[in-house]
Parts: C-alpha cells; sequence; structure tokens
C-alpha cells in the first residue's frame, strides 16, 4: 500500500488546496486558537516606517519573533523603543498571508530594563577588563608586510568576498588562506576557537583575521563568548578582529592584537604597507630613471664634443683648416685690393675735378663769359640803344644835349637827333 492508499484508508481529507487557502487556514487556527497575552524579550532590528507604523523583532537567547505596531498604538505608548531595549509587550497573534509569516501584533509596549544580552556583554567585558586581558601591553604588534594571511570567517559569507576584493584592487601580493568556520549560531564561538589552535600549529601565517559582516547583537554573540576571546587574547600569532559594521562591538575587538571596522577595513589596514612601498617603489623607479637619463644625456654630449675635437685634431681636418685660412686669407687680401684701387680711383677724380676747376681755360671761358655780358650791359646803356628804344637827344647849336627845357630860349635853334638821323627845329 502507498502513501496515497495509506491516506485514503486513514481517512485523510484528499481536497488539494491553494497557497492562499492553506495559509488563511493556518492564519484562522493561530487566530482563534493563541490568546492575546504578554511577552517579555529584547527589541532588535527596530524600523519605524513613514507611514507611523514600527516593525521590530522580539529575541531572547533562544528564539525571535516578529513583532508590529501600528500607528494608532502606537502613538499612545510612552516608551520609546531602541535596540537592545528590554520589554514587556501585550499583543495577539496574526499571520501576514503575504509572506506566509506570523507576527505579533503590539497593543501596549513596557519597559522591563536593559536586555538579558547585552548585560551579559557588559558583565563578561568589565570581568575580563579586570584580569587585563584587554590591556594594550598584551597585545603584539601587527606585521607591516604579512606574506600569509589567514581568514577566520564564513567560507559563503559576502565578508570574504569584500576582504579578497580589496586586497586584489590594491595590488597585495601576498596569500591568503580562507578557514572556514560558522561565524553563527549554537558552536559557532567553539569552531573559531578550534581554528584559532589549528592556524597556531600549522605555523604558515604571519597573521590572523577573524570576522564577518554586520548583524544584530545576537547574531554576532559568538564573537563574544568567554572561550573565544580568551582564545583570540592568547593567540601568539597577530590577531585583527573584523566583526561587523563601524558600530559593532564585540569582545573579540578588544582582546585582539588590532581593530578594524570591517572586513574591508581589515583588508586596508593589511595591504596599506604594502601600497606604501610600492608608490614609494614607483617614486624611486621613476626618479633612477630620471638620473640614468640625465647621466646618459651628460654622457652622450660628453661623447659628441670627443668626436668634435677628434675631427678637429685630425690631420684631414687640419689640412680642410688650413685651406680654409688660406682661402679665408685670399678673400680678405683681395679685398684689401680692391678697397686700395677703389680709393685711388676716387682721390683720382676728385684731383681731376679740381684740376678741372682751376685750369686756365675754364679761366679765360667765365672771363669771356663776364666780358660779353658787360658789353651787353654796356650795348644796352649807349646812346644809340636807347634812340633804338623811341627816345629823342636835343642838342644846342654847339651839340651839346639839352637835359632841361628850362634852360631852353625862344626862337633857339636846336637839333633833334632820332635813331635815323637828325631834324633842326626851332623852340618856342
Amino acid at each position: 500500500m502507498n502513501r496515497r492508499e495509506e491516506m485514503l484508508a486513514g481517512g485523510a481529507d484528499d481536497r488539494v488546496e491553494s497557497v492562499s487557502e492553506f495559509t488563511r487556514r493556518v492564519k484562522t487556527l493561530l487566530e482563534s486558537g493563541l490568546r492575546p497575552g504578554w511577552v517579555r524579550g529584547e527589541v532588535s532590528n527596530l524600523r519605524a516606517q513613514a507611514s507611523g507604523h514600527v516593525y521590530f523583532s522580539l529575541k531572547d537567547a533562544g528564539a525571535q519573533l516578529s513583532a508590529v505596531l501600528f500607528r494608532g498604538d502606537a502613538s499612545r505608548q510612552t516608551v520609546k523603543l531602541r535596540d537592545g531595549l528590554q520589554v514587556v509587550v501585550y499583543g495577539e497573534v496574526s499571520v501576514y498571508e503575504a509572506r506566509g509569516q506570523y507576527q505579533l501584533i503590539v497593543r501596549a509596549v513596557i519597559e522591563d530594563g536593559v536586555g538579558k544580552l547585552q548585560r551579559e556583554f557588559e558583565a563578561l567585558k568589565k570581568r575580563l577588563a579586570e584580569e587585563g586581558l584587554f590591556e594594550a601591553d598584551r597585545k603584539v604588534a601587527i606585521p607591516e608586510m604579512p606574506v600569509t594571511v589567514g581568514f577566520i570567517t564564513s567560507p559563503t559569507g559576502a565578508a570574504v568576498q569584500d576582504f579578497l576584493r580589496i586586497l586584489t584592487r590594491r595590488g597585495w601580493r601576498g596569500r591568503v588562506v580562507v578557514l572556514p568556520v560558522k561565524v553563527q549560531g549554537e558552536g559557532a564561538a567553539a569552531e573559531m576557537v578550534a581554528m584559532l589552535g589549528l592556524a597556531q600549529e600549522l605555523g604558515i601565517f604571519d597573521l590572523l583575521v577573524i570576522g564577518r559582516g554586520g548583524g544584530s547583537l545576537e547574531d554576532l554573540w559568538a564573537f563574544n563568548e568567554e572561550p573565544l576571546v580568551r582564545a583570540v587574547a592568547a593567540c601568539p600569532v597577530p590577531v585583527i578582529s573584523a566583526v561587523g559594521h563601524e558600530i559593532d562591538f564585540t569582545l573579540c575587538d578588544f582582546a585582539a592584537d588590532a581593530r578594524a571596522e570591517t572586513p574591508s577595513a581589515a583588508a586596508e589596514l593589511i595591504s596599506s604597507h604594502f601600497v606604501a612601498a610600492v608608490e614609494r617603489a614607483a617614486q624611486a623607479r621613476d626618479a633612477l630613471g630620471q638620473v640614468v637619463e640625465h647621466v646618459l644625456t651628460r654622457a652622450g654630449e660628453r661623447l659628441d664634443h670627443a668626436r668634435s675635437r677628434l675631427r678637429l685634431l685630425s690631420p684631414a681636418a687640419q689640412i680642410e683648416q688650413g685651406h680654409l685660412r688660406v682661402d679665408d686669407v685670399g678673400n680678405r687680401l683681395g679685398g684689401a685690393l680692391r678697397t686700395a684701387v677703389q680709393m685711388k680711383r676716387q682721390r683720382l677724380t676728385e684731383m681731376r675735378t679740381e684740376w678741372q676747376r682751376l685750369a686756365p681755360e675754364a679761366r679765360v671761358q667765365l672771363e669771356s663769359h663776364r666780358l660779353l655780358s658787360l658789353w651787353k650791359r654796356l650795348q644796352a646803356a649807349s646812346p644809340a640803344s636807347v634812340l633804338n628804344r623811341g627816345f629823342i637827344i636835343m642838342k644846342d647849336e654847339t651839340g651839346r644835349p639839352v637835359v632841361r627845357a628850362a634852360g631852353v630860349r625862344p626862337g633857339q635853334k636846336l637839333a633833334a637827333e632820332f635813331a635815323d638821323g637828325t631834324k633842326r627845329v626851332t623852340a618856342d
């Protein structure tokens, strides 16, 4: 008889329900079967929505319960909820059908003091601190250039991927060995203690990192358990604690030789000196390259200078220089002769010009021109020239010129001389 026949024989209902129908039946059973009541727990994962509704979880060391405080009920509460707050709430169970998740609809909240886990954390921290477990003089210096790093963490978590990605991006050249352990829940602390011991026995690690991603206080609780905290503090290999986010602190953070806010920050811390050394090496390489280039340039210049001097001092160069000097002297001599001849020619021209100026022929010619000019002026002033211009010369009986009318007597005989002859006239 198969399972179906057994179910039918036992009177089981073989009606097939949809998910919605089944979830609705569960909702009805839970809401009708469980009466409203009081629940004590610690507030965690608190989220206040813009709608006014408040979502959170109630938890203790063994379980966790989703809860919601709707806007109307939230506005009436006097207790200000926060993560880690220990409260007693009154409410009824309900099922959120879209997710198939049951939750507690909270109607009233009463503060119940500091959360149990937080109290345990503070008490253990105080006791271990009084023992000196967290003292600075117990810590080991973190190596600047670790070659082999062991990472004690969950091999499937995002923390190990972030850790390796940062080291790869920064070009770190060391080796990472992932030491797989549970990082949450029962037995997680014991596994990490055992892995710390194994890492010490292997003796191949320069540095150990222990950590995981962020979470609530109970998610990170394994890193607060006393055996693990003591094992971290006693480890002879330097240990970096990289648990959670920047605001998360665990007792392993205080016991480790150094704390990193996150696994990514631990990767940056490990590779920081390596990156700085690479940068210094690059700067030294560039500086060395510049020095070598400068030296080679100077050597090339000296070599070119030596080659030039060698060419100048060679017999062929000396002969060439001699030819150049002969040509130069010849050119200078030719130029000097041409200049001297030109100067002599110019002087001869000047003397010829001066001789021509002082020669008798030129003086005679000049005086002839002057004499001719005087003769022309004399001719222009002669009586004949005056008569030719239409004038008359009056003369008395004796032939002397009459120059004034007052000197003429009436009836006096005069002679009027024209250019073409003389006429006798009598004065009135």
